[in-house]
């Protein structure tokens, strides 16, 4: 069955230039020893896998990774060849012997025909003529190789090189990769976040037109973009809750338990009042109006347009005061108090403390969507730093800003929305996670695509992400996975031939992936390129480590505590000249030629100077969060419609100014600010957000597409 191997020196080899390169390996005295192609023979097919024997042993020398698992070989058929993968190999009895020869049996998968077209091998993935007993198997030639995963595609690009020979490139269409959305998955440890971090350089090199919103659970694909990306993170954050539709708010104050049906509804009824209390400015509608007011307006608790947190309040209160509102008091009071209690949160600032009053929604979305680019198409949203209960509303928000922009631009903003560890807001079970999270997603990945927004979905646990939404990614790079249930969501997925790959996914090597779907022109088993160390995603992490074993004692427990703290991120500042808190102060900022406190400041009942407390009233979380900035003059009159404090909180009262001491020459006062001005705003968590959008360089049709975007 086996025929004698042919030897030529490696100087002969070479003198073969310009001729393909001949198969085989050089042995202990550098002799090249040419392998021999007609090595097996079919004895066995079925239509989807076939059977192979050949001989084994001391007398097949040169031939003993032929037949190894995972590779490809070729059996011709006529002018044309089939390819099969090998994924099981065994003897004919059972046993081996090592002084003799031996018969094996090489189990294969059909995977494709090669033929020639107009002097031109091309591979197709359907069989016309399908192999006869006897035909000759032999390993699969490197222009076979290549005719496999050529890429017909306008715009491929190189991700890595096939296992099976690195000579190979590993292409895939970014169009494709996109259009039908793409997942990585994954165990921990194995290279995803590399993995997510060389596709995206690869996207916005070959579509420069590309948004991309990375959600970053983890902190760390900042540093992967130095060049390409902004970041954005708790402190830096401005999503104000007037963004959030009603269910995404509630499920904010309400801190993820089940909302009380009751208090939902009157949400629904105050917030659009608030909304036109804010539109009107000038004074509040005649309460017989009001109801007939919002049955011609098409402003609803979900229309994002601005309103005050001070202005829901006082409706509830008057409401609550009203004879005919008894009956509804408990729920008015018990609503009142959930509000006031998460003003009070600093968790929830980049909510409720805005640091740029008014109507801010085009900027947010300049800012996180990259309209314009400004050379920086990636947006790293950092969540690590939000409560833990506001994730998921948080998610929905940019889920559905996503969307709506794409349709409201008409596709001319296309965007890529990547969510990382998406098991999280968007699990299998349906009872679990936010509903408005996972129906926003589920919206990308159903009708995305039409309107330009393309989704990428990172998990290290499928069996435990939305089979909805993971049905929708059409191109899939699996890496190492070793629990049974993700590995038969993987099977599941592959369609056609070579599903038998994934049964190589338990054992695969770090950066290694069985890349299949719409991205390439068939399932692949390849390794990804090499990122550079600076590039890795984390690198951070890893400096801090090189440093800690090169003796460096790292950060103090001092230091690491403040950080748990959240104390190097926001201070409340108190102006004692004004009485206000005009807006935030950052650590080691100067506002006014003062230090901000390390605590927030708020004036004692008595006149005199401010003292220290660390939870202000109500009236003045309210008013810290106001959009629109308090005039001083009406200091009194806001003051005597604010709700009233818990005995235990003082009374806010004006404070007077302080006398100078004596001797000290007076330093006039630098103009006053209101809240929300550069003066009192972070200037930036680093370099990378350094950049202003300016009016200027938006894009002309700015307001129209926030029209738009409103009415939706």
């Amino acid at each position: 069955m086996t025929t004698t191997n042919t030897e030529m020196t490696a100087h002969q080899q070479t003198g073969q230039a310009g001729a393909e390169q001949p198969d085989g390996y050089e042995d202990a005295d550098g002799n090249f020893v040419k392998r021999n192609r007609t090595e097996g023979h079919v004895i066995e097919c079925d239509g989807e896998r076939a059977i192979i024997a050949a001989d084994a042993g001391d007398n097949a020398r040169g031939s003993d990774d032929y037949w190894a698992v995972g590779q490809l070989i070729s059996v011709r058929v006529g002018e044309s060849r089939i390819v099969g993968l090998i994924y099981q190999v065994d003897t004919q009895d059972g046993e081996w012997r090592p002084n003799d020869n031996n018969i094996v049996h090489i189990h294969i998968e059909l995977v494709g025909e090669i033929r020639a077209e107009n002097g031109k091998e091309t591979f197709t993935t359907g069989i016309a003529n399908y192999p006869f007993m006897g035909a000759i198997a032999h390993r699969i030639r490197a222009s076979d190789l290549t005719a496999i995963y050529a890429s017909s595609a306008a715009n491929s690009v190189q991700i890595g090189n096939l296992a099976q020979d690195a000579s190979i490139p590993a292409l895939i269409s970014i169009d494709s990769l996109l259009s039908r959305h793409f997942a990585v998955v994954g165990t921990t440890g194995v290279g995803k976040s590399t993995a997510v971090t060389l596709l995206l350089r690869k996207i916005v090199t070959a579509r420069p037109d590309i948004r991309i919103l990375l959600l970053d659970p983890h902190n760390e694909f900042t540093a992967a973009f130095p060049e390409h990306a902004i970041t954005i993170d708790s402190t830096t954050l401005e999503l104000p809750f007037w963004m959030f539709q009603l269910d995404e708010f509630v499920e904010v104050i309400f801190r993820g338990r089940p909302p009380i049906p009751e208090e939902v509804d009157a949400l629904r009824d105050f917030i659009p009042m608030a909304k036109d209390r804010y539109a009107n400015e000038n004074g509040v509608a005649q309460s017989a109006l009001r109801k007939k007011e919002r049955e011609v307006s098409s402003v609803t608790a979900d229309t994002p347009i601005p309103y005050r947190m001070i202005d829901l309040i006082k409706l509830i209160q008057e409401r609550e005061g009203q004879l005919d509102g008894k009956a509804d008091r408990p729920v008015l009071r018990a609503l009142k108090n959930r509000l006031e209690a998460i003003l009070q949160d600093k968790r929830f600032s980049f909510m409720f403390q805005p640091k740029t009053p008014g109507d801010t929604l085009e900027k947010t979305i300049s800012q996180i969507f990259r309209v314009p680019q400004n050379g920086k198409p990636i947006c790293v949203f950092e969540m690590s730093g939000l409560p833990s209960e506001v994730m998921n509303s948080v998610v929905s928000v940019l889920s559905r800003f996503a969307f709506d922009l794409a349709v409201s631009s008409d596709g001319s903003i296309p965007t890529l929305l990547v969510c990382e560890e998406a098991h999280r807001y968007i699990p299998a079970d349906p009872d679990a996670g936010f509903w408005p999270t996972r129906a926003a997603i589920a919206r990308i990945a159903k009708e995305g695509r039409k309107y330009g927004v393309f989704l990428s979905v990172i998990t290290q646990r499928p069996g435990e992400l939305d089979p909805t939404i993971l049905s929708q990614c059409n191109s899939i790079f699996a890496m190492r996975l070793g629990n049974e249930r993700d590995k038969d969501i993987i099977r599941a997925a592959i369609s056609g031939a070579a599903k038998s790959t994934t049964s190589f996914l338990s054992s695969i090597a770090n950066r290694e992936a069985i890349a299949f779907g719409e991205a390439v022109s068939t399932p692949m088993r390849m390794m990804f390129e090499t990122v550079s160390r600076e590039a890795l995603p984390g690198s951070h992490i890893y400096d801090t480590q090189d440093k800690l074993r090169k003796g460096d004692s790292g950060a103090g427990l001092r230091d690491i505590i403040r950080r748990m703290r959240k104390q190097d991120e926001v201070q409340a500042y108190f102006d004692p000249e004004t009485g206000t808190m005009p807006g935030v102060a950052f650590v080691g900022e100067v506002v006014d030629d003062q230090k901000p406190s390390t605590e927030r400041l708020m004036p004692d009942q008595t006149a005199g100077p401010a003292r220290h407390i660390k939870d202000p009233p109500p009236l003045a979380a309210a008013v810290a969060e106001n959009n629109a900035p308090p005039p001083v003059v009406n200091r009194q009159a806001a003051a005597s419609a604010a709700p009233t404090p818990q005995p235990s909180a003082p009374q806010p009262q004006p404070a007077v100014r302080r006398q100078q001491p004596a001797g000290v020459e007076h330093r006039p006062k630098a103009p006053s600010r209101s809240f929300g001005q550069d003066a009192y705003s972070k200037t930036s968590v680093t370099e990378r957000n350094a950049e202003a959008v300016s009016s200027s360089s938006r894009d002309e049709r700015a307001n129209d597409l926030i029209r738009s975007f409103r009415n939706r």
